[in-house]
């Protein structure tokens, strides 16, 4: 990470560290009322649980923009009223563990956010200061640390004290930075005794549904290219013909030929976006028609995992287009095979050349797997797919 990103970073912390403060702050608050006044501080406790859980969820949204994605763990139905809340709160093992971050990232947290930001400051201030020390009052000159100035080599001393936070700064910021996210990396997440298949069930459908409204829209996308571009282009003959009649045969020959040509090319765009094979003939004949263009014997297996959502069958579908495709293009294998399988609540297609695994290698196939399931990424950077969830609840 470059070192300007490793600033951005601790800066955020420090951001949610005085959140955090504040935090603590209004949690020892609620705790000297309730010791006082008890009633009161027991009213007080639901709102200081939402305080704390917001802070952390801030954290975890800062973390999360840093590539470390942290599940939230909090229930999707909250309790409702004081008695509930306050039950819930108490029982749940994520109020505890939230509670046990915020001391750490309110301390230590805030601690090294605070030096990621002085840090660069008195780097800068230090390394030039020999460039303006004169301008500033004789009682008012001296280092970063306090140190009276008067003359030119201690000024030039300053700027080496510069030149030692300019290597702290470089050399400790990145391990500051881990260690300020390490308490959230630990602690805010979900705890392991808690069951989150209900959850992980949900996400998956609300991604399934996200998927086949992106598949609609392909295929409205691909009417709407189709006739649209047709009739537009009829029409254009047809104005030819009314302007100059003598010369409409050559005219309408030529918009048929353009015609022609444009049609070619939407359909081979229309085919990358969702083949039409797929919509005839179902993801066994769209394989079986790929198999027949291959210029190697190849089998094709398509076992009966029951209904496929249309983003796996169109994925399925890329993935052996591009295997077989790479198969023809190095033109070496003597066979091959492609088989879509089911794997558990997962669709897993395999294809295979002389018995071996192919990668996924094209960015496009790649972003085809990784939205619609799991890939397991390789030390060359290409990916082989591990399954296609079938989690719309139709198989």
């Amino acid at each position: 990470m470059a070192l300007g990103q490793v600033e951005v970073q601790l800066a955020g912390g420090l951001g949610t560290g005085l959140l955090a403060l504040f935090a603590v702050a209004g949690l020892a608050v609620a705790v000297a009322v309730a010791a006082s006044v008890v009633g009161v501080g027991l009213l007080l406790l639901p709102f200081t649980v939402s305080l704390v859980r917001l802070v952390a969820e801030r954290e975890r949204a800062r973390l999360g923009r840093w590539r470390h994605q942290v599940i939230s763990p909090y229930a999707a139905r909250p309790a409702t009223g004081w008695a509930g809340r306050t039950r819930a709160a108490v029982h749940d093992p994520a109020t505890w563990r939230d509670l046990r971050w915020l001391a750490c990232h309110a301390s230590m947290g805030l601690l090294l956010g605070l030096l990621g930001v002085v840090l660069p400051v008195l780097a800068v201030r230090d390394l030039s200061f020999p460039l303006w020390w004169r301008l500033l009052p004789p009682d008012e000159t001296g280092t970063s640390l306090g140190f009276p100035v008067h003359t030119w080599p201690a000024a030039l001393a300053v700027s080496l004290m510069g030149v030692s936070w300019a290597a702290i700064l470089v050399g400790l910021s990145p391990a500051m930075a881990r260690l300020q996210a390490l308490p959230g990396l630990r602690l805010l997440g979900p705890h392991p005794s808690v069951d989150l298949s209900e959850r992980l069930a949900r996400l998956s459908v609300t991604r399934a549904g996200a998927l086949q409204a992106h598949a609609a829209e392909l295929r409205r996308i691909e009417r709407a290219l189709h006739d649209g571009t047709q009739n537009r282009l009829l029409g254009v003959a047809r104005d030819a013909l009314t302007r100059d009649p003598a010369s409409a045969e050559g005219a309408i020959d030529r918009a048929q030929s353009a015609a022609e040509q444009a049609l070619g090319e939407l359909r081979t765009v229309i085919r990358g976006i969702l083949p039409p094979v797929l919509e005839e003939h179902g993801l066994a004949g769209a394989l079986t028609s790929l198999a027949a263009d291959c210029p190697v014997l190849c089998q094709v297996t398509v076992a009966e995992p029951g209904h496929l959502p249309v983003a796996v069958e169109s994925t399925a579908y890329f993935i052996a287009a591009e295997a077989l495709t790479n198969t023809a293009r190095h033109g070496r294998a003597a066979t091959a095979s492609v088989s879509v399988s089911r794997v558990g609540e997962a669709a897993k297609p395999q294809p295979l050349v002389d018995g071996v695994p192919l990668r996924l290698v094209s960015p496009g196939t790649r972003d085809r797997v990784r939205p619609g399931g799991e890939s397991m990424a390789t030390s060359d950077d290409t990916v082989v797919p591990s399954g296609l969830p079938l989690s719309d609840g139709s198989c």
